[in-house]
Order: C-alpha cells, then sequence, then structure tokens
C-alpha cells in the first residue's frame, strides 16, 4: 500500500469511504474482490457522481490506485492492474434520464444493467441495438470492455453509437462530450466525442464512467434467423462472399465452429473440389475432415414483415436448400465459446482472411480450436484450455499472431488464468499504444486509474 495510506491507516481510509459512500457501502475488499486475479484492499459503492468525485479525491490524497467496477462480468478480462487499492463499484450510478416523447436517444447511468434498460424501452417499442454476450453487463462495463454483439454488423459496437459521455478524471473533475438528449432533439451535432471514446476499451484505465447518451430505434417488427451448416473454414469464407454480395442488408452475421464431432464424408462437385484444393490458403495443406454439427453460419434479417420474409427467400435460395429458417437464435448466438478458466483469445482480421486466421490457429493448436463470433466483420473469439501451460500459449500466439500481422490482423487474450496470463503478451502488437500513451498523461498522469490495464502496461 501507498506510504501516504499506511501514515493515514487502513481502519481511518475504510471510515472516509463510509462516510463518503454510507456505512452499507464501504468495507474492506473480501476474498472475491479481484481484478484479473489482483486482489483489491477496499470496496467503495459511491451513491452518485459527486460521491464518486469525492472516493477519487480521496484516492488522490493518498496515493491510492481505484478500479472501476461494474457488474463483473469481465472484471478478469485483460491484463492485471499494477495495484487495486480501491475497487469503486459503479452499482450506485444506475437508472435512465428522463426522455421526451419519442426521443432518439437514452441517457444511462454507467452502473444500469442492460437488460434493465431493454425491459424499459420494450415498453414503448423501442430497444437500444446492443447484445453483448455478458449476462447482466452494465453500460458502463460494455464499454469499458469495448463489448459487443451480434448487432454490430449493422449498428456499431456501443462505443460507436454514442453521442454523449460523462465520465470523471482521476481527479475526480466532471467532464463532458458529446450531446445529451436536450441538446440532439435541438439540432445540436456531437462533438468532443474523439476523447471520450478513448475510454471505450480502456478498463477504467483514463476514467470512471458516470453515464453515457446513446440511439434508441424503433424494435423491428420482424426478426428472421436463417442458418446453415458449414465444415471448413473455407467454405465460411465462400459464402460469406456471396452473402455480402447479394445485398441482403443482415443485422448479424455469425459463425459457430466447435471443435467436436465427425461427419460422414459428403460428395462434391471436381469443379469446386479441385478449386478449393488450388485457393492460396490450402498451400502445403491437406483440408481437415468435415465435422458433424460442428459448423453452423447464422444470418439475421430483421425489418417490416413482408421486406423480411423476401431476403429469407433470397437467402435460402443463395445456401442451396440447406438452410433452416428459424423465429428463434440458435442456442448458442449472443455467446462465447469460452468459459471460466479457459485462455480466451479475440482475433481480429479482414473478413478475406478470416479463413486463414481459423487454420492458422488449428495449425498451431495442433488440432480444431472453438471460435464463434460476428464472421460478417472478422470478429471471433476462440478457447484454448486452460490447462495448457504458459510456455504453450505463447507458442501459438506467436505462430498465430505472425499470420495475422501480414494480413492486417490482430490477437489478443481476453482472458486466460493467472499463472498464465503473468507469462504472456496478452496484447501483442498495438498500434494505439502511442495515442494511449497521450490519453494517459492527460487524463491521469500520476497513474492512480487502473495502472497496468491499457496496452504496453499503461
Amino acid at each position: 500500500m501507498a506510504a501516504a495510506a499506511r501514515s493515514t491507516g487502513a481502519a481511518e481510509i475504510t471510515r472516509r469511504l463510509a462516510s463518503i459512500c454510507g456505512p452499507s457501502f464501504a468495507r474492506f475488499a473480501g476474498a472475491a474482490d479481484e481484478v484479473a486475479g489482483r486482489a483489491a484492499r477496499w470496496v467503495a459503492v459511491p451513491g452518485g457522481p459527486q460521491a464518486t468525485a469525492e472516493v477519487l479525491r480521496l484516492a488522490a490524497r493518498h496515493d491510492l490506485t481505484v478500479v472501476p467496477r461494474g457488474a463483473g462480468t469481465k472484471i478478469d478480462w485483460g491484463a492485471a492492474p499494477a495495484r487495486v487499492d480501491i475497487m469503486l463499484d459503479t452499482g450506485r450510478l444506475a437508472g435512465i434520464g428522463h426522455q421526451p416523447p419519442g426521443s432518439p436517444v437514452v441517457e444511462i447511468g454507467a452502473g444500469t444493467p442492460l437488460r434493465a434498460v431493454q425491459a424499459v424501452l420494450e415498453r414503448t417499442g423501442r430497444r437500444l441495438p446492443l447484445d453483448p454476450p455478458s449476462p447482466g453487463a452494465t453500460l458502463g462495463g460494455v464499454l469499458a470492455a469495448d463489448e459487443a454483439g451480434p448487432l454490430r454488423h449493422r449498428h456499431g459496437t456501443a462505443c460507436e453509437q454514442l453521442v454523449g459521455l460523462r465520465w470523471l478524471d482521476a481527479d475526480g473533475e466532471l467532464v463532458g462530450a458529446g450531446v445529451g438528449p436536450a441538446e440532439l432533439s435541438a439540432g445540436a451535432a456531437p462533438v468532443g466525442l474523439d476523447v471520450g471514446r478513448l475510454l471505450c476499451g480502456s478498463q477504467g484505465g483514463l476514467g470512471v464512467l458516470v453515464s453515457a447518451t446513446v440511439r434508441a430505434q424503433a424494435v423491428p417488427a420482424s426478426r428472421i434467423w436463417v442458418s446453415r451448416p458449414v465444415w471448413t473454414p473455407l467454405e465460411v469464407h465462400d459464402l460469406l462472399r456471396a452473402v455480402l454480395a447479394a445485398r441482403l442488408d443482415p443485422a448479424a452475421i455469425e459463425l459457430d465452429l466447435p471443435a467436436t464431432g465427425v461427419r460422414p464424408a459428403r460428395p462434391m462437385d471436381p469443379a469446386l473440389a479441385a478449386a478449393r484444393a488450388a485457393h492460396p490458403s490450402m498451400a502445403g495443406r491437406r483440408e481437415a475432415p468435415a465435422r458433424v454439427g460442428s459448423g453452423t453460419l447464422a444470418v439475421l434479417l430483421e425489418g417490416g414483415p413482408a421486406d423480411v420474409a423476401e431476403r429469407v427467400d433470397r437467402l435460402v435460395t443463395l445456401f442451396d436448400g440447406e438452410a433452416s429458417v428459424d423465429n428463434a437464435a440458435p442456442p448458442w448466438w449472443r455467446s462465447y465459446p469460452f468459459g471460466p478458466g479457459d485462455t480466451a483469445l479475440r482475433i481480429e482480421v479482414p473478413i478475406t482472411d478470416l479463413h486463414a486466421a481459423v487454420y492458422a490457429l488449428r495449425d498451431a493448436a495442433g488440432a480444431p480450436v472453438p471460435v464463434r463470433g460476428s464472421a460478417g466483420l472478422g470478429v471471433l473469439h476462440a478457447a484454448l484450455p486452460g490447462t495448457l501451460p504458459a510456455e504453450r500459449v505463447a507458442s501459438i500466439l506467436a505462430a498465430v499472431r505472425g499470420v495475422l500481422l501480414a494480413r492486417r490482423g490482430r490477437c489478443v487474450v481476453v482472458a486466460a488464468p493467472p499463472t498464465v496470463r503473468r507469462q504472456i503478451d496478452v496484447w501483442g502488437e498495438a498500434a494505439v499504444i502511442p495515442r494511449l500513451r497521450a490519453a494517459k498523461d492527460h487524463l491521469d498522469p500520476h497513474r492512480r486509474l487502473a495502472p497496468g490495464r491499457l496496452p504496453g502496461g499503461l
């Protein structure tokens, strides 16, 4: 603990936190109060922006570090902070701002669970076009982790949908960017969001989010999922090209490639087989056996009933009779392929090289690896067993990153067991480090907010 805090005394820090947050909302941290394996000293749950600012000022006076926490669904993502003195729980920074009737945007407290927001908006026939996979995620947590679900294909991430943002800097000063509902309805244009958007994906390392103003939209009258089995990454490549070329305006294109089951060989047109064998990604490789139930490409179409029905018919024809049509999402939709204890990877690559990335991962791991995500954008998640030693994970990462580097892609470690995380490079090459360093120097020059959570150990 910092020297200033030692001189004041742990009990005195606890008392001061309790006076700010209330006796029931400040305590010594327990065994479960960790951030990526790093234990906290105190937990504070301030009741509003002003109390949050006072916690940050207390931390500044005593040279204490602060790491924000929302619902905790992604608290183990990313790099471990160098130190966690105060875990700042944002659960009481919740609520939905007053909205004029028909307002196209809504202001939401950072600690508000997204499912609660959706339930409120649904009563007026609206929704946020956000569907992150983490159950119970708060808006602040989604922004801080830059998390997105299938709907990012059409609507972008939560960060890309921002029109306004409020946060507290390391000294407890309230900062605003963009506009709120009142200004937008008056015709104002968002300004200053470039700095605000740097907080997206920062894991609390640049500021403590207070609220965000995001766009709302009418709930689509019709939602239909069209799914097709797929057997190899190269087949996914061909289908993606066809779907995107058909101009079907999909709301989402998701891929699920588990790593189990083998299906009997099925006949393939000789010309197609020869073309696939000659594809550049197959150089020096024999295609692995196709796998039963291990592959699904699913497309979500949204809009008016007649329009959606017409596009569904076109897509079924394009899928050559192998499609299934459903009013509900596939069971794996909007979920990650990894679980607690796994080493979780995120791969981002141009969609033209998506199959090459999956093949590279398979080659490096020595076997098929569960892969799932937004194939239509080239953003996939993959799972490696948590039992793999750190040296093996490091070798897999090096091989995959070598392939992706030439294809303008990247692979980051989303989460990993602490013993693995400590010995690997979580981020790999990160071109944003100079910009993040400048932002950190400006917004948190004394490195009090989640130090070490950002790329480059910032």
